[in-house]
């Protein structure tokens, strides 16, 4: 039996977790949490019984105690109640599927405890990779990708030694906007950037896939990941998302992961690695699909990610304003307060009034985090 606790379980990841421990009588939730959603949560502890719930508001964990006082459940809040989680001794594998940098603290506190890391909270490698990842090794914890371009990387290295590394490929569907120029671009409307053509994602997800900051978030990811300079990182849009990432070798020889897009998929690799299990769901029929297409990325359409590149070419904490400032824009882009085009207008901003620190440590990085949301906000 394997234990498991869930930061953000309510969520496209959380619940889609949810799901294969539902098909895997061998996992076993001990710990859930998630934000405001109470009515979410109570089903899941109805459900799955964990010891420890939290909500990240006092209001909502308050309401959720009253709601499950008939169960042996303890409730908390806030971020003291994330590293009680990250800490508790009946969670073995720790699923952070958290969104923004709550999910930094809580991840570092389960490395110091031992315990397995399935990552799929972005953030936490982006602005903590320089932190997290020395961590992790000297605490012999493995960091198991649950992006499922990242868990495509994870799969293709498998067995192979990772100094032969030439080339990642990094590949993207090009989101819904793929081939427009930048005077479709000003004309999007929300409605148009929350329908990707081929995943089913969270709303703030979906947006930065529109944008390909997604993408950029994930070359920066996968730098800490798998130890590789910004010139080793190439994106490849493949409209078909059949091919979900491939490693290139010293000698040429290209390993690829694919399937059909299902993020519980990488989901269950992860929480059952190094082991693989039966799972249910579509195949690829490659006599029906005929063929793959494959092309650059367009960067001067498309400048989230360009500057992903050259965040992570500055380093420091330039990857942290990167991240925050597409946070708040987008955010306020979801709010119909900016126009789809200033998400990156806004990173760009924030990213040239950025002074750098080389080598920033937690408290550090939460500040530049507010120093960057501010920053948006005196400008919208």
């Amino acid at each position: 039996m394997k234990k498991i606790g869930i930061l953000g379980s309510t969520g496209s990841i959380g619940t889609q977790a949810l799901d294969v421990v539902r098909n895997n009588p061998e996992l076993k939730v001990t710990a859930l949490a998630a934000g405001t959603n109470v009515v979410e949560i109570e089903k899941q502890i109805r459900e799955f019984k964990p010891a420890l719930a939290v909500m990240w508001s006092e209001e909502a964990a308050r309401d959720l105690k009253q709601r499950v006082s008939d169960l042996e459940v303890r409730v908390l809040s806030g971020m003291d109640g994330l590293m009680e989680i990250a800490a508790f001794d009946e969670v073995e594998v720790l699923l952070t599927a958290v969104v923004g940098m709550i999910g930094i603290r809580p991840t570092i506190e389960a490395i110091q405890r031992g315990k397995a890391i399935a990552l799929a909270n972005k953030e936490t490698l982006v602005t903590a990779g320089h932190i997290i990842m020395p961590l992790a090794k000297s605490k012999n914890v493995p960091i198991l990708p649950v992006d499922s371009e990242h868990s495509a990387i994870f799969q293709s290295l498998n067995g192979e030694p990772k100094n032969r590394i030439e080339k990642i490929l990094l590949t993207a569907s090009g989101g819904p906007f793929r081939g427009y120029s930048k005077e479709q671009l000003q004309n999007v409307q929300l409605e148009d950037a929350l329908k990707h053509p081929n995943w089913a994602m969270g709303r703030k997800i979906t947006i930065d896939s529109s944008t390909l900051v997604n993408k950029g978030l994930e070359v920066i990811e996968a730098k800490w990941l798998f130890d590789v300079t910004p010139e080793q990182i190439q994106v490849v849009v493949h409209p078909q998302s059949i091919i979900h990432s491939m490693v290139q070798y010293v000698d040429g020889a290209v390993m690829a992961q694919l399937g059909v897009p299902d993020m519980k998929l990488p989901i269950q690799y992860a929480l059952f690695y190094p082991d693989r299990k039966p799972m249910d769901g579509g195949r690829v029929d490659f006599a029906k699909l005929g063929q793959m297409t494959f092309e650059e990325p367009d960067t001067q359409v498309f400048r989230g990610l360009k500057l992903a590149y050259d965040a992570l070419n500055i380093g420091g904490s330039m990857p942290t304003v990167y991240n925050a400032a597409n946070e708040k824009a987008v955010s306020l882009f979801l709010e119909r307060k900016i126009g789809y085009t200033q998400i990156t207008e806004l990173i760009e901003g924030a990213m040239n009034r950025h002074k750098v620190i080389s080598n920033p440590d937690v408290s550090q990085i939460l500040q530049v985090e507010q120093e960057a949301y501010e920053f948006i906000m005196t400008e919208v």
